[in-house]
């Protein structure tokens, strides 16, 4: 399912995600332990792909086409199992991303410019 803009509904993912659960009967193994678990062991497989990889390396992944495919698949894997983390606990991904920059803005204020700084005089 997607939106307007043809990017799909965050919701709508969620609820995918369950149902696909649910049809085969996972709801019972999906506990917030499990599921947190399973999130750290995908975001392992992501940081393997980049272990020993150089700065330079790690910038261009995304051009060789294998590693692409697994970098991707392995995003979509850490978000799968985040969503339905959430959606276990009743947590809104979106708000609670909105809430925490909204914090890390008021903890981590841009530097006050000194009078005459950044104005080219």
């Amino acid at each position: 399912m997607t939106t307007d803009s043809e990017h799909p509904d965050l919701a709508a993912l969620q609820r995918r995600l369950a149902a696909f659960a649910a049809a085969r009967n996972w709801q019972p193994y999906h506990t917030p332990k499990n599921l947190v678990a399973a999130l750290s062991v995908e975001a392992s497989e992501l940081v393997e792909i980049f272990q020993w990889l150089t700065p330079e390396e790690s910038a261009g992944v995304m051009s060789d086409p294998g590693t692409a495919h697994r970098v991707t698949d392995e995003v979509a894997d850490v978000l799968a199992y985040l969503l339905q983390f959430c959606e276990v606990l009743g947590i809104d991904p979106l708000a609670a991303l909105e809430a925490k920059i909204d914090r890390n803005e008021f903890r981590f204020p841009l530097p006050q410019e000194e009078p005459g700084e950044g104005r080219g005089e």
